[in-house]
């Protein structure tokens, strides 16, 4: 055993519990070595009285990172033969840190059972760490009455100044409960403030969860603690979510491993990816593209576990302003957003921006540039259904529904239908779609095609031949048809047609020369004209 030893293993104190837990991240086939991180911590950890707060959606590989961090400087397991194998084994302070360190693991997830108040769930945490330090540190004579800081205190004063690393998982995770009262929660940041603020014992204290802490606390409780955001802090943006060369490891070693693959690299980006880093970088979904490969299949899986009502819960408060901008975002554009003021907002998201900055930190919407954005498909499916199913939208609503007749007047060659339909979209209401451009013609194109999505993947200003395409529709089923669509605001549907055809659109189906051809299906060009004089639309449809 090397120098420092191991502690007698507790509930919290130098548990076992976050080296199995790694060990067996660590055995998954499609695994990421995001071991970097611990390099990056080790200076916190040695300077001492050190605070960390990382702040991700859900699902972006927070608990593997806490889990990863215990593992590590934890005396709780002998981890060297996880390490070993992993880039931070490379790093010249590896030997002086791992599994040298006094770990308080608490994962604010676990509940007592039938917990129905906030004094039973802080209670079980005090009772328990307290058992712990206790047995593993007798002369410090203690006892249970005594508060835990304090039992922490006299550890350091009696045994020559012996630190701990605390670990925190959702952190947050207890103000999502029915039972906590607004009074509960100050008692809750106060609790974390009277254990980690100003105490010689700390030597780091590392924790994350999904809102900042800002969100809750308004006052001095917590600002010991430098805050890691997604969207405003670049450092350590690359260990949570995947990045695109990460992903390329993975899908090489998912064609060794799969004997029938059924997963497309450019779908895994189609599906998962969309994301930012402060820095820009583009980011994955972590958790989807594992589950993709492991299963074989593109799929729901980030948001199989809530229903598209976990959207409208954030949007309801402005439904009237939000539905226009749900038009646009459908269709692919960026709207205008500060979500850099979510942190210091009031618990109530009543303007957009408090609700855009909800949303982003929730992983609902991504942001860039100053712009909030539906990130891939997989979000995609949860606001196409929340557009299929809430009337409160109105003409959004309306538009999306009637969306099956759009898409079987196209396959039929109904011109007369489609313009119909793009009619009643243009008198439905007033909406801020105007048509004064072809992003606004494209926002209102979207949502009358809304169920073409069932079937196709739609690309818009796709490269395709010799430019780029307003709308392509590539058929899941690839005997299907596909179609082309092209919108002219001012011009004719012919001039459409005949842009099609020029610039050879219909490429894009044919795939790469020397490749098996995919789509087998007849291909349909699309154009649709909007006259800002006479208000007319006009379509035409021929194929290619």
């Amino acid at each position: 055993m090397r120098k420092g030893g191991r502690k007698s293993m507790g509930f919290y104190l130098n548990s076992a519990a976050p080296g199995a837990l790694y060990k067996s991240e660590t055995e998954n086939p499609y695994f990421v070595d995001k071991s970097q991180l611990l390099e990056e911590l080790i200076p916190f950890v040695q300077q001492g009285n050190k605070h960390i707060c990382i702040t991700r959606p859900r699902r972006f590989g927070k608990t593997v990172m806490a889990n990863m961090i215990g593992a590590f400087f934890g005396k709780g397991s002998d981890t060297q033969d996880i390490f070993d194998t992993l880039q931070i084994s490379a790093s010249p302070l590896y030997e002086d840190n791992l599994n040298q360190h006094n770990l308080i693991y608490i994962d604010f997830s676990k509940m007592p059972a039938e917990c129905s108040s906030y004094t039973a769930y802080i209670s079980r945490i005090e009772k328990r760490l307290k058992m712990d330090l206790l047995k593993d540190f007798p002369d410090a004579e203690c006892s249970m009455e005594d508060a835990l800081w304090d039992i922490l205190d006299s550890i350091f004063d009696v045994y020559h100044g012996q630190k701990f690393l605390f670990v925190m998982d959702e952190w947050d995770y207890i103000f999502h409960r029915d039972f906590v009262l607004d009074e509960d929660r100050k008692r809750y940041l106060q609790f974390l403030s009277n254990l980690l603020k100003d105490h010689a014992y700390v030597s780091m204290s590392y924790m994350t969860g999904i809102l900042p802490i800002s969100k809750y606390s308004s006052g001095s409780e917590l600002n010991m603690f430098m805050e890691f955001k997604m969207t405003s802090m670049a450092m350590f943006g690359e260990y949570f979510g995947f990045t695109d060369e990460e992903v390329d490891v993975l899908y090489e070693k998912y064609l060794h491993l799969c004997k029938d693959p059924q997963v497309s690299r450019e779908g895994l980006r189609e599906w998962y990816d969309g994301y930012f880093t402060a820095s820009g970088r583009r980011l994955y979904n972590p958790r989807s593209v594992v589950m993709a490969l492991r299963f074989n299949q593109l799929s729901n899986y980030w948001t199989s576990s809530g229903p598209y009502d976990e959207i409208f819960y954030y949007i309801r408060n402005d439904i009237e302003h939000i539905r226009d901008d749900l038009a646009l975002m459908i269709s692919g554009e960026g709207i205008d957003a500060r979500v850099e003021e979510f942190a210091a907002s009031a618990m109530e998201l009543r303007t957009k921006n408090q609700i855009y900055s909800a949303m982003v930190v929730y992983g609902l919407l991504t942001y860039t540039q100053g712009k909030v954005f539906i990130p891939n498909r997989e979000l995609m499916f949860k606001y196409e259904e929340l557009l299929r199913s809430e009337k409160s939208l109105g003409y959004v609503y309306r538009l999306a529904s009637i969306s099956d007749q759009m898409l079987k007047a196209t396959l039929s060659g109904d011109t007369d239908r489609m313009a119909e339909i793009l009619q009643l979209a243009h008198n439905t209401e007033t909406p801020i779609l105007s048509y004064n451009n072809e992003t606004e013609l494209a926002a209102v194109v979207n949502l009358v095609y809304l169920s073409a999505r069932d079937r196709y993947r739609v690309e818009r200003e796709d490269k395709a031949g010799k430019g780029f395409v307003d709308f392509i529709f590539y058929p899941e089923n690839p005997a299907d048809t596909g179609l082309i669509l092209e919108l002219k605001a001012g011009h004719s549907p012919e001039e459409a047609i005949r842009q099609i055809r020029e610039k050879q659109y219909a490429l894009r189906f044919k795939g790469k020369p020397g490749e098996k051809e995919r789509y087998t299906g007849q291909i349909l060009g699309v154009g649709i004209s909007y006259d800002k004089d006479t208000k007319e639309r006009h379509c035409k449809i021929e194929q290619l």
